[in-house]
């Protein structure tokens, strides 16, 4: 049984939420939760599968420098990383309302950077039943993973997330 790395961030609000809500539905024997506060490149070799949860940028980060989250501490460790034959999905969480132009913006900011590694991104989501202007997180006419919206649409994030983990479940081999 393989080992999967859940690297997510930050702790008690909304991404560490679904990032419990996700380890559940996989399994928490198989899933090791891993802040990304604590965390540095030299912990993406003890898996072989790697789930990214990462948080929108919000209000705080326009008003602040981006190095000072812990997303932003963290991001450096990313492109630093062996990814060599692993497979990695990503999920995100945006306000579609307050930030329709920039919709989960950031899980494109982190798949730009696993982009320039070796990593294989998984978990691609269609665009439809989603509310939004632009996203940046956007890849070939998909989403490069799950966007959720905890803020305006908490009562689609059960069945988003288990639509997603069906995917993740045929391409990662979960």
């Amino acid at each position: 049984m393989r080992r999967i790395g859940l690297f997510f961030g930050p702790l008690k609000g909304s991404v560490n939420r679904v990032a419990d809500m996700i380890a559940e539905k996989i399994g928490t024997d198989r899933v090791e939760m891993v802040h990304v506060k604590t965390a540095s490149a030299e912990d993406f070799d003890r898996f072989d599968t790697i789930i990214f949860g990462i948080s929108t940028v919000g209000k705080e980060t326009w008003d602040a420098s981006i190095s000072k989250t812990d997303w932003g501490i963290f991001l450096p460790e990313v492109s630093r990383g062996n990814f060599a034959g692993k497979k990695v999905a990503i999920f995100g969480l945006g306000n579609h309302v307050t930030y329709a132009s920039s919709f989960v913006d950031f899980m494109g900011l982190l798949a730009d950077e696993l982009m320039n590694t070796d990593a294989e991104i998984v978990g691609q989501v269609p665009v439809d039943g989603y509310e939004f202007e632009e996203s940046a997180a956007i890849y070939d006419g998909k989403f490069i993973g799950l966007p959720l919206d905890e803020d305006f649409e908490p009562e689609l994030t059960p069945e988003r997330v288990d639509n997603w983990l069906e995917i993740l479940r045929k391409e990662m081999n979960l």
